[in-house]
């Protein structure tokens, strides 16, 4: 299976960046990985038209036939386990590629969230997408620990 993250807007803090580069790296042996960044709106007076210029590039960026994963704080919630589960669902019946979709400051916008086969939520919290980034990565490393068996969910 391959995974896509298509996240608006870069990653600028060096913490982040430092990161975000450690869990790829460490899941990169597991599965193959790639983050597409895309340009975020800048703010102003409206923001649906900002979520919605945003949508429109994350489609753009969205490979063929994956399975679309839209992260939101309205999504279903799960557990690092479940997470495994689900993922290893995914690939046992016939999923190839994953991609997850990760909003800018305003979110993501709603009818991009409608055409996802999946909502996950990381957390009821609002995150700024940096650590969304950086937790996602981190999760889907966990994932690939869990299913192999090594201790490291606990």
């Amino acid at each position: 299976m391959s995974l896509t993250i298509v996240s608006v807007g870069k990653l600028k803090e060096s913490h982040w960046l430092t990161a975000a580069r450690d869990y790829l790296e460490r899941l990169q042996p597991y599965e193959p990985t790639t983050i597409i960044e895309v340009a975020d709106e800048k703010l102003g007076s409206d923001e649906a038209l900002a979520r919605t210029r945003e949508a429109e590039r994350i489609r753009k960026a969205t490979p063929a036939q994956a399975y679309r994963i839209a992260l939101t704080e309205r999504g279903e919630g799960v557990t690092s386990a479940a997470l495994a589960r689900k993922l290893a669902h995914l690939a046992l019946h016939g999923q190839s590629a994953l991609v997850f979709w990760i909003g800018g400051a305003s979110g993501l916008d709603p009818a991009l969230e409608t055409e996802a086969d999946w909502r996950m939520g990381l957390s009821r919290l609002t995150l700024p997408h940096q650590v969304a980034r950086v937790l996602l990565l981190e999760q889907l490393y966990r994932t690939h620990r869990i299913r192999a068996g090594h201790p490291y969910h606990k």
